[in-house]
């Protein structure tokens, strides 16, 4: 084997090792934090099961993309593309584009307000 593959394996074991760590640390404050809130509940509201609670699921905000939306828009990048891209230069148009499509709504919404300003003040 040649050094620089047991170097480069070496390194991204250390990366994967600090994360994992990093990950653990974050899982075991999460605990503790939900640990102190059942033992607050339990002061307040004697009464109540904790454990009944059900946990509430992530759910992405709207601005989010929607389903489908980001490999609509990679396909797109790809195929106006004169020449092959690295997956950092298909990140990067990703951004550019979704910061003009951010643009464009908010341009849009700004739009909207105004008409109705002036739809409802009166002509002078």
């Amino acid at each position: 084997m040649t050094d620089y593959m047991v170097t480069g394996l070496v390194k991204k074991r250390a990366e994967l090792a600090g994360e994992l760590t990093a990950t653990h640390n974050r899982l075991r404050a999460l605990v503790n934090q939900l640990e102190a809130l059942d033992v607050t509940l339990r002061i307040v509201a004697p009464d109540m099961e904790v454990e009944a609670i059900r946990p509430k699921a992530f759910r992405p905000p709207d601005d989010w993309s929607k389903r489908g939306q980001m490999s609509r828009l990679v396909l797109s990048i790809l195929r106006q593309s004169k020449e092959p891209l690295t997956s950092r230069e298909i990140a990067a148009q990703m951004l550019f584009e979704r910061a003009r499509w951010i643009r464009r709504t908010a341009y849009a919404a700004c739009n909207d307000e105004a008409r109705g300003y002036c739809a409802t003040r009166p002509a002078r």
